[in-house]
């Protein structure tokens, strides 16, 4: 049997450390009592925690464990679950267990994270020079702390070597069959989502992905261009114009909006722009010719790729999900 190791911590999201280890310890056993077939567990889970003492979950709720990681000198496989709490409170708490994840993935485990579950493995650098995902709304501070990382949010799953990262919120379940598919095959990997119901679609992050709430940046002139953009996102504009709104030349608004914010001024515009665009989609707009006029596109057929560029789906595709009534006309 593979031997997984589930990392608990004060602050940890609770349906993302358990929801792992269920679906890991009922691989070859749920399936298999459906079907009458004998058991064949696959894994041996156990969770585990600084000195093997109790935690609480962001819910409040107390989680016993197995086994204090510094027991734990050997494994297949480690799952570090989402940070559900503050995220640099949790990574201050948990400096004693970096050392403890060096070491195992040093002695050839796989790694594993969910969501901000990526941010200590990045505190231990072991993300240095590799790609990875996390949460797509944590990522200006993730790019922050480690810019040795490639960070690719827009990824649901990313590999490199033997590191996985999901993202966000409950990506954990198509990680979890993609380990076990790993590990046992595809034909188990295809019964356990069978056997749990879930529809593993493989969309990008960037299908769920909105514009950040924080920018954690502190350069006035920036933000005053970033209002801006967000309440006439529609009007057409040049760097040039917003430059002349602040009072610096258009390299310097360039080079300070880049470095505050990681993209240049008029490509964060067409993420303004499609944001509100993916809101019209899921409120129910149905001309996709006076959506596009909306958001500041002439041309609809531009408007559509650049869509499906950033989100991973075609406004058609992105209403039929996630709006309730009507049909888009394209």
């Amino acid at each position: 049997m593979y031997q997984v190791s589930v990392l608990a911590y004060d602050g940890v999201f609770a349906s993302a450390l358990t929801g792992v280890m269920d679906l890991l310890n009922l691989t070859g056993v749920t399936w298999n009592r459906i079907h009458g077939q004998p058991l064949n567990r696959q894994f041996k889970v156990q969770v585990v925690s600084r000195g093997g003492q109790p935690v609480r979950c962001t819910a409040g709720m107390r989680i016993a464990v197995d086994n204090a990681l510094e027991r734990v000198d050997q494994c297949d496989l480690v799952v570090v679950p989402t940070i559900g709490n503050e995220i640099t409170q949790v990574l201050r708490q948990e400096q004693d267990t970096l050392e403890w994840l060096r070491f195992l993935h040093a002695g050839g485990a796989d790694m594993a994270s969910n969501c901000t579950g990526a941010f200590l493995l990045a505190e231990a650098g072991l993300l240095d020079g590799r790609r990875a995902t996390t949460h797509w709304g944590y990522s200006p501070l993730f790019r922050e702390r480690y810019p040795q990382v490639n960070l690719d949010e827009r990824e649901l799953i990313t590999r490199d070597g033997n590191i996985f990262c999901a993202g966000g919120g409950t990506a954990w379940r198509d990680l979890t069959i993609l380990l076990v598919e790993r590990y046992c095959g595809a034909d188990l990997a295809r019964e356990l989502a069978k056997a749990f119901v879930i529809d593993v679609r493989n969309d990008p992050q960037s299908v769920y992905a909105g514009l950040p709430a924080k920018t954690y940046h502190r350069d006035e002139q920036v933000q005053q261009v970033q209002a801006w953009l967000h309440e006439h996102f529609a009007e057409g504009t040049t760097l040039a114009d917003l430059a002349e709104r602040v009072h610096l030349s258009p390299r310097q608004l360039q080079r300070r909006f880049t470095n505050a914010l990681g993209e240049p001024p008029l490509q964060y515009l067409q993420r303004v722009r499609i944001e509100a665009a993916r809101k019209m989609l899921e409120r129910g707009a149905t001309n996709l010719g006076h959506l596009a006029e909306q958001v500041g596109y002439q041309d609809v057929s531009s408007f559509s790729r650049l869509f499906k560029r950033h989100t991973g789906l075609s406004p058609s595709h992105y209403r039929q999900r996630f709006a309730r009534v009507g049909s888009l006309r394209d």
